[in-house]
């Protein structure tokens, strides 16, 4: 009999809120000592997005914005701030779709999410009339410099993923997935692999990064829950280390838009 691996998950708790300009894994490799964690080779390590552009600096003060015209009437009719609108459209190459107090854009980097990635919950808005933080302006290379650094300091060889939280398509509520990634194979090809039964997967991809990010979003939670990272033990793959730029649909494959 096959026996599996067993794959474990340990919040890492106690890191302090991020503020622009620390050193994310500095303090990241100070936490796992705290927890009483070591890094050691093919552990990877899922990051909350807004730790990562809090870290970046990638805040937007709304008193800074003038809202155009396209944004004043989209907030007119959903009920929005204008200038948070004004910023959704200025990080988005396309507005999908329009709902209820919601904007579905394409990210200029890609994603199809609500409001381009644009955040308000879970960040200190200052002393003026709010501010919003925005998506890592690379979000796999933010990955692969944090794993850098973590391999020089720990002597490993570990994976960083990037999470955030998406809406889908036809299904209520919103799941983890990797915004960006380095050293796991974001996504497997399993395209001319064989089923149980010899017959040959003519399609069949595997989202790993997101699956990752997923299970470890159950960790993080969604609100007050303050556990921004989580270390992931035991996971193996053979398939080769892919960016998670790779998940991304290209347009001409996109059959909803």
């Amino acid at each position: 009999m096959q026996l599996v691996s067993p794959v474990s998950f340990y919040a890492l708790s106690g890191l302090p809120l991020i503020e622009p300009g620390d050193d994310l894994a500095a303090l990241i490799g100070h936490n796992l000592r705290e927890n009483e964690l070591d890094l050691v080779d093919g552990d990877v390590l899922v990051l909350a997005q807004k730790i990562v552009s809090k870290a970046e600096g990638l805040y937007i003060n709304l008193d800074d914005i003038t809202p155009s015209e396209q944004a004043r009437a989209l907030a007119a009719k959903l009920g929005k701030d204008p200038r948070h609108v004004e910023v959704v459209l200025s990080e988005s190459d396309e507005i999908v779709k329009v709902g209820p107090r919601v904007i579905v854009a394409a990210h200029r980097l890609g994603f199809v999410m609500a409001n381009a990635g644009i955040d308000e919950s879970n960040i200190s808005h200052g002393d003026g009339s709010g501010r919003v933080l925005l998506l890592p302006r690379d979000p796999d290379g933010s990955a692969a410099k944090l794993k850098a650094r973590l391999e020089e300091e720990f002597g490993v060889s570990v994976g960083v993923i990037i999470n955030d939280s998406f809406g889908r398509p036809w299904r209520n509520g919103v799941v983890g997935v990797a915004l960006g990634a380095a050293g796991v194979p974001a996504l497997v090809d399993r395209i001319g692999a064989s089923d149980l039964f010899g017959r040959e997967l003519k399609v069949t991809e595997i989202a790993i990064a997101d699956e990752l990010a997923a299970a470890a979003s159950l960790i993080m939670g969604q609100a007050a829950e303050g556990v921004p990272a989580v270390l992931v033990r035991g996971f193996r793959s053979c398939a080769p280390n892919r960016p998670a730029a790779a998940l991304i649909r290209n347009r001409e494959r996109d059959m909803f838009r």
